[in-house]
């Protein structure tokens, strides 16, 4: 069989000359020929198995300059490319579909619209960070401000402190939006993905540091929460104090399960092993949650450097006290080095206020 005219080859391959022209000109699928007098594109009837699998991947949202570099590979290495390229896609669908939860329990709940910056609310705050008792060396880091407060607690070894620092500084830039609340999930999600970038980008060709992260930005009454690891955000609420998150570690999967009870957790040798982290893993999964703040609320962010040696209970009796942010967070520091302090201790105290 001799060449196939555009239009026959494309209906051959079920796509139309328009598609065949673009694949053409981003180099994805050239004709086998082009007619010197005409410009008419030729094509190979032996090009209609690549046609067809240009047709596919783009069914499935492949990029044409994605698309290009797969079809230059060999079968297996192929089929690898999409596999990776699949899961990056089901990843991304699965926060895109967190977010939307999110967002509609928040506006069913509410009404429709997010309430808008609330002037009669301020955020009076302090952060504090020790290295502990037994560790020679910091990774964490703790960060508070009148619309970000956020720790981090990197991994120890190379790179862990500037691991748990850039995630922090990549939401840093988020302080300078003058954003509406309903945005504040969407721009922590695009943060929260760059922080894992910057981690990355500090691997070495023997370490990939990793780090926690749990951060909250405010927008008037409106509080975005961002939490990966096991670093903890609690809630003091007149004399309820509330776990916000949830330790993403393998003890803690293993009481989801039913297979350890909490006590058991508490003491198990893998107790602090992450299953998931920045800079960890094919893709960050980060937990987002849209909170409202009242007048009196007290907010703790702490790494695990505190919440793994100071129980529930003295924690809410520090916090229930009547200091301070500042002298507050010394309180807890002070029960962490009375209880060994065996890791790096970071925390962030923050109070809601009417003004």
């Amino acid at each position: 069989m001799g060449l196939l005219t555009i239009g026959a080859f494309a209906a051959a391959a079920r796509l139309t000359p328009k598609a065949l022209r673009l694949y053409d000109q981003v180099g994805v699928l050239p004709p086998a020929a082009v007619d010197p007098e005409s410009g008419y594109r030729l094509y190979d009837p032996e090009q209609l198995p690549r046609a067809r699998l240009v047709a596919q991947l783009r069914r499935i949202g492949m990029p044409l300059a994605m698309i290009r570099t797969v079809c230059g590979l060999e079968p297996s290495a192929a089929a690898e490319a999409i596999t990776a390229y699949w899961q990056q896609v089901s990843a991304d669908t699965a926060a895109r579909a967190r977010l939307a939860t999110v967002l509609v329990d928040h506006l069913s709940g509410g009404g429709n619209t997010v309430s808008q910056t609330n002037p009669t609310l301020a955020v009076r705050y302090a952060a504090g960070c020790e290295t502990g008792t037994v560790r020679d060396s910091n990774e964490d880091a703790a960060y508070a401000s009148e619309r970000l407060l956020a720790v981090a607690d990197g991994m120890r070894g190379p790179g862990g402190a500037a691991a748990s620092a850039a995630a922090i500084n990549a939401l840093r830039p988020l302080e300078l939006t003058d954003a509406p609340a309903v945005d504040l999930l969407t721009l922590l999600a695009g943060a929260v993905t760059d922080a894992d970038h910057a981690v990355r980008g500090l691997a070495t060709d023997d370490h990939q540091p990793v780090t926690t992260l749990t951060a909250l930005l405010r927008s008037g009454s409106q509080l975005a929460l961002v939490h990966v690891g096991d670093t903890r955000a609690y809630l003091l609420r007149g004399e309820e104090l509330s776990l916000l998150t949830q330790d993403h570690t393998w003890v803690q999967a293993q009481v989801d399960q039913g297979r350890l009870d909490r006590d058991e957790a508490g003491v198990h040798p893998q107790r602090a092993l992450l299953v998931r982290a920045l800079g960890g893993g094919q893709q960050v999964e980060a937990d987002l949650a849209l909170r409202t703040a009242l007048p009196g609320d007290r907010y703790l962010l702490c790494s695990d450097g505190l919440s793994a040696v100071v129980d529930r209970a003295a924690l809410r009796v520090a916090l229930s006290a009547a200091a301070d942010p500042e002298h507050t967070v010394r309180r807890l520091l002070d029960l962490a080095q009375a209880e060994g302090a065996p890791d790096n201790v970071a925390c962030v105290v923050a109070d809601v206020v009417a003004v």
